[in-house]
């Protein structure tokens, strides 16, 4: 499985930004496909996920109501629009897909890892 991430840039707090994640090769109903992101010095963080089956929705506590993943398994891309953004939200942005992960928010139950897209957010 490959996964292209795309739709990072530069925005002012605020701002709005629209991140996408197209999955080539096989995949199933029964994977699970995140966000994760990385700060300058900082590890890697979940952000949120979702199920391809149910539909089921997880969120880190910092970007909960703020935004918001969805995904499109006949074209296999995984969406991440994110409103509000602060500039703690600065961080390059991975798309994953993980078989049948116990559980979403681990980045440790992540198989296949995009390449990441920048998200600047300027105060």
């Amino acid at each position: 499985v490959q996964l292209q991430a795309s739709g990072g840039g530069l925005v002012q707090a605020g701002g709005s930004l629209r991140l996408s994640c197209a999955a080539s090769g096989r995949t199933s109903s029964s994977y699970i496909w995140g966000w994760f992101r990385q700060a300058p010095g900082k590890e890697r963080e979940f952000v949120a996920a979702i199920t391809w089956s149910g539909g089921r929705t997880y969120y880190a506590d910092s970007v909960n109501g703020r935004f918001t993943i969805s995904g499109d398994n006949t074209k296999s891309t995984v969406s991440l629009q994110m409103n509000n953004l602060k500039p703690d939200d600065t961080a390059v942005y991975y798309c994953a897909a993980a078989r049948g992960a116990a559980a979403a928010t681990y980045i440790s139950e992540y198989n296949y890892w995009g390449q990441g897209t920048q998200v600047t957010v300027s105060s």
